[in-house]
């Protein structure tokens, strides 16, 4: 393990901690008045049930966010966030157009929800501790298996076989 890899870890907690953190402000604002919200923003994308639709963006992004603070359960988190911001930019763009000063704020919370996505919340996450932990379990069930195992064991060979299904009529 190299510095690389400490840099790594340290800038995907940064990564959760600023995406995470900063989304739970936009869930609590839909979730304080979602009606509002489903008539400026849901409505336009002609939806229907526009107040369910509000609800949904609201806990996706509080939830979501929150999980991707925490490291728990990380890409299910950073799904809720990510489908979240593609549809505000969708509705920015279908709105608005390409005008960055709208996008901007939706694309750099799209970006950072898709990097934790494909990229893991790192090592200092609930969720590698509880990999770590699984391997743990794994390798010590797999030693003590390999330990009763009988002699006979390692003399099985796999032998290829080959098939032939031709139709002969």
């Amino acid at each position: 393990r190299g510095l690389g890899d400490v840099y790594k870890r340290q800038g995907l907690l940064l990564l959760r901690l600023s995406v995470g953190v900063l989304m739970i402000h936009h869930g609590q604002e839909k979730l304080a008045d979602p009606q509002q919200f489903a008539n400026t923003y849901v409505a336009s994308l002609h939806l229907p049930f526009p107040l369910f639709f509000a609800y949904a963006a609201g806990f996706s992004e509080l939830i979501g966010s929150r999980l991707v603070i925490l490291g728990l359960l990380t890409p299910l988190g950073a799904l809720a966030l990510s489908g979240t911001m593609t549809v505000a930019a969708y509705q920015h763009i279908s709105t608005a157009g390409l005008n960055i000063y709208v996008l901007e704020l939706v694309l750099l919370y799209l970006g950072g929800s898709l990097a934790l996505l494909f990229n893991g919340p790192g090592r200092f996450s609930f969720d590698a501790a509880m990999v770590s932990a699984l391997l743990d379990d794994l390798s010590a069930d797999s030693a003590s298996d390999s330990a009763a195992a009988s002699p006979t064991d390692a003399l099985l060979i796999p032998v290829p076989v080959e098939l032939n299904f031709s139709n002969q009529a």
